[in-house]
C-alpha cells in the first residue's frame, strides 16, 4: 500500500482575493478519496520537520527570523503568504511530509505528498510561496543518513527550481534538472544540472518531444537511488502564473513519461505537487489528481522495491 501524506496544516488563511488556491490541498484529497484512486488508511499526518533537518539545509539565521516572525515587508512580500505562525507549521509539515515520503518510497518504491515542491526557496530567503525547500531538506537528511549515495529533482513546474538549483550547485550528490518556460519567473535565473527551457507559448507536441528526447539519457547517466518528482502543473494552458500550452492529456502524458521511466527502472519515486494556478479550480484539481493517480497505477502493488 502506498502512502500519502496530508495534513490540516497544509492549507493557510489568507487575504480574500489571493492568487495562491491554497484549498486545491483538500480539494485534491477529497477528488482522489471520490474516485475510489485512494484509500484513507494510506493517508499519513506527518509531524513538523525538526531544526536539526531545516537546518540541514536553510541557514540558522533564516530560520531563526522566520521563527521570531522577524522578516522585514520586503521578504515577506518576496515570499508572497503574510509571515504567520500558520505558515511555520505549514513550512514545517510539508517539508516532513516530502521526507516521510521519501522514506516510504525507498521501501515501497513510490510515496507522495499532497503538497510541497517548493523550489523557490533558497538556503537564506524565501520566494514565490516558498519558504523553506521540502525536497532539498528531505534530499540532504537521507543523504547524510548514508541511506542514499545519488539523488535526482526532476522539476517540470513551470517556473525553473531556482532555489534548488542554488542549493545543490556544489552537491555532486543531487542532479537538478529543471524543464521550464524561458520567458517566465524567475528573471535572472540560477543553473541548475540541466535546464531544458522552453518557449512561451509551447503546447503538448513540442514539450513532450523535448521531455522524452533527453529525460531518459540523463536518468541513465545520473544513476540516482532515488527521484524527486516536481509535478506543478501550471504548465497549463490558461494558467494565471504560467506560460506554457499543454492540455490536461498533454500533462498527463507529461506525468506518465517521468513516472513508468521510474517505475521500469525500478527506482524509488517521490511525488510533490508544485504550483498550479488555474482560472478554472475543478480544472488545476483534476489535473493535480491526475498525476497522483498515474503513479499510483505504476507503483501500486510493486513489491519488487522491497527485495
Amino acid at each position: 500500500m502506498l502512502r500519502i501524506a496530508h495534513s490540516e496544516n497544509y492549507p493557510i488563511d489568507l487575504p480574500e482575493g489571493h492568487r495562491f488556491p491554497v484549498q486545491k490541498y483538500e480539494l485534491v484529497r477529497r477528488q482522489l478519496e471520490y474516485e475510489g484512486a485512494i484509500r484513507h488508511s494510506q493517508l499519513f499526518s506527518p509531524e513538523f520537520a525538526s531544526d536539526a533537518e531545516v537546518t540541514s539545509v536553510h541557514s540558522p539565521e533564516y530560520w531563526r527570523r522566520i521563527k521570531s516572525r522577524e522578516l522585514t515587508e520586503k521578504e515577506i512580500r518576496k515570499i508572497g503568504f503574510p509571515n504567520t505562525e500558520q505558515l511555520i507549521w505549514r513550512s514545517l509539515s510539508s517539508s516532513s511530509g516530502t521526507l516521510r515520503a521519501a522514506e516510504f518510497a525507498l521501501h515501497d518504491g513510490c510515496g507522495m505528498n499532497l503538497a510541497g515542491g517548493t523550489h523557490h526557496a533558497f538556503m537564506d530567503k524565501g520566494e514565490g510561496f516558498c519558504v523553506l525547500n521540502d525536497i532539498a531538506i528531505a534530499a540532504r537528511v537521507l543523504l547524510n543518513r548514508g541511506a542514499l549515495k545519488k539523488v535526482m529533482v526532476i522539476d517540470l513546474d513551470v517556473h525553473q527550481g531556482n532555489g534548488t538549483a542554488s542549493i545543490f550547485k556544489d552537491d555532486e550528490s543531487v542532479f537538478t534538472f529543471s524543464m521550464h518556460c524561458a520567458q517566465n519567473y524567475p528573471q535572472p535565473k540560477e543553473k541548475s544540472d540541466y535546464d531544458l527551457e522552453v518557449p512561451a507559448g509551447t503546447g503538448d507536441v513540442t514539450y513532450l518531444a523535448l521531455l522524452q528526447e533527453v529525460l531518459p539519457e540523463i536518468i541513465e547517466k545520473t544513476n540516482p537511488g532515488i527521484i524527486f518528482y516536481q509535478s506543478g502543473v501550471d504548465v497549463l494552458a490558461g494558467d494565471r502564473l504560467g506560460k506554457l500550452s499543454l492540455s490536461l492529456e498533454g500533462c498527463q502524458l507529461r506525468d506518465k513519461a517521468v513516472i513508468s521511466l521510474a517505475a521500469q527502472q525500478k527506482l524509488p519515486l517521490v511525488v510533490v505537487m508544485g504550483g498550479g494556478y488555474s482560472h478554472s479550480l475543478s480544472k488545476l484539481v483534476r489535473a493535480h489528481a491526475n498525476t497522483y493517480k498515474m503513479a499510483i497505477n505504476f507503483y501500486e502493488n510493486q513489491l519488487f522495491f522491497q527485495n
